[in-house]
């Protein structure tokens, strides 16, 4: 493989792996936050419990996310020098914003909330979370207002030397597409917040061994009414960016569409099998007019096929192929991410429905109990391939309309540098999953005392290698 296909793998590969602890950092410092207020306000010792419970799992995520997050931006002068050069005035003015005010809140108030239990008054501590909190969502703020310049490029002007500067700072906080990204993300995080703690409340409802089964009932009724609306408004930003990706980046929407050829009206594809080789369907499954119904809100409306769109690229831009690669992972992560989510919502509405007739938990029903045990898998599934649509469906380009991704990458990075960067990575980042499920799992199957603090389970199925039976003999 050459330098590109290296530098472009890689950089997936890392921002992949970044990403799976990103959203739930999102999420979780908020859902713990409420349970934090609610026993402040309250005085409900069971929300301290609870707030300190998922706190702790809130730590390992947010320790593994900065790890993988500080190699990724150094991607961009390590593989992507050329993008640096040509974009580095408009691109590193949000990105140092993040970095040196809202990252740095959130992990100097973290170890505030961390080490301020019982040393604070209630209502200052609380600020603490609040603020780990609202930083977390605004450090995911100024990243979307890099990456919305890249896909909608504004405020800027090509100067002299050939590079994009900027001419209006306030003008790349007005992009219409931050303010339809920023909501999606962010609720998504919600969302993996909340079936996060959903998936292992229902676990120890399953099992009906901890001794605070009130704590988990109470966390899986939280989660399930953050995670239903979460979900829901998720999906309606997401239905938004569709509608602007219609205007803005139409080659985007073909591809996640498989639409080789333009149509009006245009039917919505449930399901194909092409040969992208000759630009064939095989198999189309489809439902006339949805997909003019879904981007225009009335059944007629042109939507643009690739075909049709290459033309017109190359009479605008010049010579080239403007045809994301790998139609089939657009197509499909298109899906992927709906298909998730819907099933999300629809978990969603059915433990509602038991909680709303008391008949969840107590290992009942179990059928639904192991689902939503499953159901911490959605959101990582859904955030995943939400990213390979918003990131491979703009290419070629890396700055829509201005740039190119082959005129991105450094031109002095060999292919057996980033061959070795590559698998060196990958190890180093595949071992730092596995520590992570591992110690996520680990506490999460724990229980939780009166005070809060973690005791580990010996089931009557389980071998108590000499300890003593954590549910009646105390702490261990």
């Amino acid at each position: 493989m050459d330098a590109l296909t290296l530098a472009r793998l890689q950089f997936g590969i890392t921002t992949v792996y970044h990403f799976f602890f990103v959203p739930l950092s999102l999420g979780l410092s908020i859902i713990v936050a409420v349970m934090q207020t609610i026993y402040v306000t309250r005085g409900d010792e069971k929300y301290k419990q609870m707030a300190k419970f998922w706190g702790k799992l809130l730590l390992i995520n947010f320790a593994m996310g900065v790890v993988t997050g500080i190699v990724q931006e150094f991607q961009f002068g390590m593989n992507w020098s050329e993008y640096s050069r040509f974009v580095g005035d408009i691109f590193g003015a949000p990105l140092a914003v993040e970095a040196l005010v809202a990252f740095f809140i959130e992990s100097t108030f973290l170890g505030v909330w961390l080490f301020g239990w019982d040393k604070l008054s209630k209502r200052v501590h609380l600020a603490a979370i609040w603020l780990v909190a609202l930083a977390a969502n605004v450090s995911a703020f100024w990243i979307l207002v890099a990456n919305s310049f890249m896909q909608n490029p504004v405020g800027y002007t090509i100067a002299d030397s050939g590079r994009a500067e900027m001419v209006d700072f306030f003008e790349l906080l007005r992009n219409p597409n931050v303010w339809l990204q920023f909501p999606h993300v962010a609720l998504g995080g919600l969302t993996t917040g909340a079936f996060f703690v959903l998936g292992i409340s229902a676990f120890h409802l399953l099992r009906g061994k901890a001794s605070n089964l009130d704590a988990f009932r109470a966390s899986a009724r939280m989660s399930l009414i953050i995670g239903t609306v979460a979900v829901l408004l998720t999906m309606g930003f997401g239905h938004a960016q569709g509608q602007r990706m219609a205007d803005t980046q139409p080659m985007k929407l073909a591809a996640a569409e498989g639409l080789w050829d333009s149509e009006d009206p245009a039917g919505l594809s449930m399901f194909q099998i092409g040969n992208e080789a000759d630009r064939t369907s095989i198999v189309n499954i489809r439902i006339p007019s949805l997909l003019s119904f879904l981007s225009y809100n009335t059944p007629d409306g042109l939507v643009h096929g690739i075909n049709n769109l290459q033309a017109e690229y190359v009479q605008q831009y010049g010579p080239g192929n403007y045809i994301p690669p790998a139609i089939w992972l657009t197509y499909w992560s298109f899906r992927a991410m709906v298909g998730a989510g819907g099933l999300m919502f629809v978990l969603g509405l059915l433990g509602l429905y038991y909680i709303s007739r008391n008949r969840l938990g107590n290992g009942k029903p179990k059928w639904l109990l192991r689902l939503l045990i499953l159901a911490i898998l959605l959101p990582y599934l859904a955030n995943s391939t939400g990213w390979m649509l918003t990131e491979v469906g703009r290419q070629p380009w890396i700055v829509q309309g201005l740039m190119t991704v082959d005129q991105a990458v450094s031109p002095n990075v060999t292919p057996e540098m980033l061959l070795i960067s590559l698998i060196g990575f990958t190890i180093i980042y595949g071992l730092l999953m596995i520590a992570d499920i591992y110690l996520l799992q680990k506490y999460a199957r724990q229980d939780i005392d009166g005070s809060g603090n973690l005791i580990p389970w010996f089931g009557p199925d389980e071998p108590e290698s000499g300890k003593k039976n954590a549910r009646y003999e105390g702490a261990y």
